[in-house]
């Protein structure tokens, strides 16, 4: 293998920032993406306000995004608040390793949503792929009870999204590039669910719309 010199190793390191660049251009360009963002911080809000939760579930580096934003919802993101109820169904590692011991790795997630979920919680399914079946299963499930479910994928059209109610793609098919967007993707809904959720009580918030801003506090170095 040829050993790499430091100019080599550092056209590397702007070649993979250009790339992650050029993938989230193509985001800031596209109109459907700023809708489908909007359309889930917006079911988000309206499972919190009527006693609602998030779950979330991935595998893998989409397990770590979905422990990080139930973590930025349980904390906060942006602005100081209270806490909202939200949950990475890949931490309980009881649990995830009984249920895949009796009954399969394909029902880790599905089984929990099943006993955990509720008609109006939302589901957030995460995957470069799309076609994490485990992932499938839990969309499957909470559809199936009146959940709001919700794929986070690449650009191929994978088996979640016949599944979910909202599909976010990313447009690339590198899985790095992919999971750079997915947390960018959590992180724009959080912001946008916590400026609604704080806003004054009397604005009305109608589809994309969000009026007035609230000055948050900036957020602890993580």
């Amino acid at each position: 293998m040829k050993e790499l010199d430091i100019e080599s190793i550092h056209k590397l390191v702007r070649d993979r920032i250009q790339s992650s660049i050029q993938v989230k251009n193509l985001l800031l360009l596209d109109a459907q993406y700023h809708r489908l963002a909007t359309e889930v911080a917006l079911r988000i809000v309206h499972a919190i306000r009527h006693g609602g939760k998030i779950m979330l579930c991935g595998n893998g580096g989409s397990a770590a995004d979905s422990q990080h934003l139930a973590a930025e919802f349980v904390g906060r993101y942006l602005i100081e608040r209270s806490p909202w109820p939200a949950l990475a169904l890949n931490v309980n590692s009881s649990a995830v390793t009984a249920i895949g011991n009796d009954y399969g790795y394909d029902l880790v997630f599905a089984r929990q949503v099943e006993a955990l979920g509720k008609p109006g919680d939302v589901v957030i399914g995460i995957s470069t792929s799309g076609n994490s079946r485990n992932v499938v299963r839990a969309l499957e499930i909470a559809k199936s009870k009146s959940m709001f479910t919700v794929a986070l994928t690449g650009v191929a059209h994978g088996a979640m999204s016949a599944v979910a109610d909202c599909t976010i793609r990313v447009p690339s098919d590198e899985t790095p590039r992919i999971q750079e967007c997915h947390i960018l993707t959590g992180h724009v809904i959080c912001e946008i669910a916590e400026l609604m959720m704080c806003a004054d009580s009397k604005t009305e918030i109608v589809e994309a719309d969000v009026a007035g801003t609230v000055a948050g506090r900036q957020p602890q170095t993580r």
